[in-house]
C-alpha cells in the first residue's frame, strides 16, 4: 500500500509533466532518493523530502491525529 505522501508526489510530478530523472535534478536529490519516496519507502530523511515537497508549495508538517 502506497503512502499518501508518494500518491502527493506522483501525481505532482505528473501535473508537472517531468519525469523522475528531471524532478531529482530539479529538487537536487537523487534519482533513487525520488523512486523510494514515490515507492512509499518508510525511512526517508525529512529534510530531502522538503526539498522535492517545495518545488509544489508545500512541506512536511506536524499534524495533530483526531482522537476518536
Amino acid at each position: 500500500m502506497e503512502s499518501k505522501l508518494s500518491d502527493f508526489v506522483k501525481l505532482k510530478r505528473k501535473q508537472l509533466k517531468i519525469n523522475q530523472v528531471e524532478l531529482s535534478i530539479r529538487a537536487g536529490v537523487g534519482l533513487r532518493f525520488i523512486r523510494e519516496l514515490e515507492q512509499g519507502k518508510k525511512t526517508l530523511r525529512i529534510d530531502k523530502v522538503n526539498q522535492v515537497l517545495a518545488l509544489f508549495g508545500s512541506e512536511l508538517g506536524v499534524i495533530k491525529k483526531i482522537e476518536l
